[in-house]
């Protein structure tokens, strides 16, 4: 009986702290130009790209390296056949290294682990090979059963054999996938085109997917109008584990939703299923700070929405009311001049009709290239509207043993300081038969007539009281001094 399966080529997911070279290692082994794109040298979306090495496919999944994208690493772990977890030889396992690890792990996904950065002077393979024996990952030269490869991207060393050894542990793995079924598979990455529309990039896991094909999502449908491979080039199909750009889905689909082909729009519309909105939980007595998110693409905006998510609501809510792929265009820009609201945007630019709003009624826009410079404004905005917390330190008490005078809200007295140390300028409550009568505030003192700023405990001096109530011999003062504490998030 003639299988209803074939081979599939692998798809390798590219994990590993940041700055630690996934991306150039990209670089290297296919001359990708990844790195020369993003800010800050960090990889800030999720691509896939396909290579071909001794006449057999590979398809990468670059994954971000910072820690807001820890969501959409996940995701790109649990859709890989094969891992590659990149360790720099000359700073050793970090916290994303063992996140990466724990998703692996999680995922049950075979990795082989890319020793970079072995042409740096501080590197140390073996001492970077003991350190992720201490996190339970035993290379095959330290006697385990995991693969690793000593590789330079920036010198274009060790890049072959890392190659050969991922489509060595593929083979092992035996990948195979169904035909001639309806092509399914998973959105890697969504974004709006000024001129082309909403497109969207694609893992195909099983059949073809071809020009002209109705597709759905959890969230989108519509009709491949035209269809890319990685490098730009328009094509007609494309089989299991192919990424591919198209155009022709009726909005953005979101990162990591899966898609289905239909035979028609109607089936694909109805495959959409109706989510219920479920308001965001707030203290009554917390402030809001309400902001207007818009990034380029649905990765980078559900990463910023995640971790706007993961922001402690006890001293302030920040509420995103209103959040999108594109520019910022006039809605935002009305929306948030309604609620009283900031703008912050990851990558897009701004429409000139919503200039001109902007500028008109002076709606704060903050944009933003590097994704965790963009929180850390947001969490900087919603500082300044936080309540500065009173932190009391207690300076002394004074037991009182005579009232001089009494003239209005001020009372000349005598005491003894009977702890800590009495201060001019110091705040005050008054206490009698452990009660408090009042507060005020001390505005003088002096010591055998001669005014002084501060005097020891056990000192008998006199002070100038001001305050809500008459202080009488026998009371007690307590002097302390209160300080305000700006909060930042």
């Amino acid at each position: 009986m003639k299988s209803n399966k074939k081979n599939k080529p692998p798809v390798v997911v590219v994990l590993g702290h940041v700055d630690h070279g996934k991306s150039s290692l990209l670089e290297a082994i296919k001359d990708l130009k990844i790195t020369q794109k993003e800010s800050g040298g960090i990889t800030q979306h999720i691509g896939a790209y396909f290579i071909e090495h001794e006449n057999k496919g590979v398809t990468f999944i670059d994954t971000p390296g910072h820690e807001a994208f820890s969501a959409m690493r996940s995701r790109g772990t649990t859709i890989a056949d094969v891992a590659v977890l990149v360790v720099a030889c000359d700073d050793g396992v970090k916290e994303q290294t063992k996140e990466a690890i724990e998703h692996v792990r999680k995922t049950k996904t075979p990795f082989v682990v890319a020793l970079n950065k072995i042409d740096k002077k501080e590197a140390n393979p073996e001492r970077t090979k003991q350190m992720l024996a201490s996190e339970g990952v035993f290379v095959e030269s330290f006697g385990g059963d995991t693969p690793s490869v000593e590789v330079s991207a920036e010198k274009r060393k060790g890049i072959d054999e890392l190659l050969e050894m991922i489509l060595l542990v593929a083979e092992m793995e035996e990948l195979q996938c169904k035909k001639d079924v309806p092509a399914k598979g998973s959105v890697i990455e969504s974004k709006v085109n000024k001129k082309k529309g909403a497109s969207a990039t694609l893992l195909v896991e099983e059949g073809t997917l071809q020009k002209g094909d109705v597709i759905g999502t959890e969230s989108c449908y519509g009709t491949v109008r035209t269809m890319e491979d990685c490098t730009g080039e328009e094509i007609e199909k494309a089989g299991p584990s192919r990424p591919v750009s198209i155009i022709g889905v009726k909005g953005c689909p979101h990162a990591g939703e899966r898609f289905e082909v239909h035979e028609k729009l109607s089936e694909a519309k109805k495959s959409i299923p109706q989510k219920e909105i479920q308001a965001d939980e707030q203290k009554p007595e917390v402030k809001e700070f309400p902001v207007v998110v818009k990034a380029d693409t649905f990765g980078s905006l559900e990463a910023i929405k995640t971790s706007i998510d993961a922001i402690p609501r006890d001293k302030v809510f920040v509420r995103v009311i209103r959040s999108g792929v594109g520019n910022i265009n006039e809605n935002d820009a009305d929306i948030a001049k309604a609620a009283g609201a900031d703008i912050f945007s990851f990558h897009v630019k701004t429409d000139n009709a919503a200039k001109n709003m902007i500028l008109r009624d002076n709606i704060n826009v903050r944009n933003f290239d590097v994704i965790y410079e963009l929180l850390d404004g947001i969490k900087k905005e919603a500082s300044k509207i936080i309540e500065p917390e009173k932190v009391r330190t207690e300076i002394g008490k004074i037991k009182l043993l005579a009232v001089f005078r009494t003239k209005g809200n001020r009372q000349i007295l005598g005491g003894k300081i009977i702890k800590g140390e009495a201060l001019k300028g110091a705040l005050a409550e008054v206490w009698r038969e452990n009660e408090k009568r009042g507060e005020g505030k001390v505005v003088n003192l002096k010591k055998e007539e001669k005014d002084i700023e501060r005097a020891p405990e056990r000192e008998e001096i006199g002070l100038l009281f001001e305050g809500s109530c008459r202080a009488e011999e026998g009371d007690v003062i307590f002097m302390y001094k209160e300080e305000e504490i700006v909060i930042s998030l």
